[in-house]
């Protein structure tokens, strides 16, 4: 498809606004999109982690996100604002400070807010088997409220199998 705007270039950023229930879409070249300034980013890599940070934290201000760009940090003076320019934090009680403004970034951007890390390979066997399970049972949960029972029988049955497993594997 090619931009709607130019008719050169091939169409490679799609915009979608709704404004008033009202839904518009376009499709533009990169070209296009930064001259009408509807790129997020400009210059340098787009996809940097200040460029994305910025790009996620910049949506249109109402008056409480307003008041989070004016929250400081009390140990290092580090403004909201100054973070989601940089995209770095100034000490570790910024992580405080800032907690409530962050949680869901990190939600959007790593799909959870707790850090699971790696297992070690030779006596994680168990904990791995449980961490699957939990996830199953998300996943399961996620089927039944899509009503997806055939797919939720399925991931019931895995469970079953991953718990006879760590049975095992405790026995022995």
């Amino acid at each position: 498809m090619n931009c709607q705007r130019c008719n050169i270039r091939k169409a490679t950023v799609h915009l979608t606004k709704i404004v008033n229930n009202e839904k518009t879409e376009a499709y533009l070249c990169e070209e296009c999109a930064r001259e009408t300034g509807q790129l997020p980013f400009s210059g340098g890599n787009p996809f940097a982690f200040q460029n994305l940070l910025q790009g996620i934290l910049s949506p249109e201000l109402d008056s409480f996100e307003q008041y989070q760009q004016k929250l400081e940090c009390d140990k290092c003076g580090l403004s909201y604002r100054d973070f989601t320019q940089k995209g770095l934090f100034g000490c570790a009680n910024c992580y405080d400070t800032f907690s409530e403004q962050i949680e869901p970034i990190f939600k959007r951007v790593h799909g959870n807010t707790l850090h699971n890390g790696k297992v070690p390979g030779r006596r994680g066997g168990t904990l791995r088997i449980k961490r699957e399970i939990e996830e199953l049972r998300e996943e399961m949960q996620r089927a039944v409220f899509c009503e997806d029972f055939e797919k939720a029988a399925e991931i019931r049955d895995k469970i079953k199998e991953l718990e006879e497993k760590e049975k095992k594997q405790k026995q022995g």
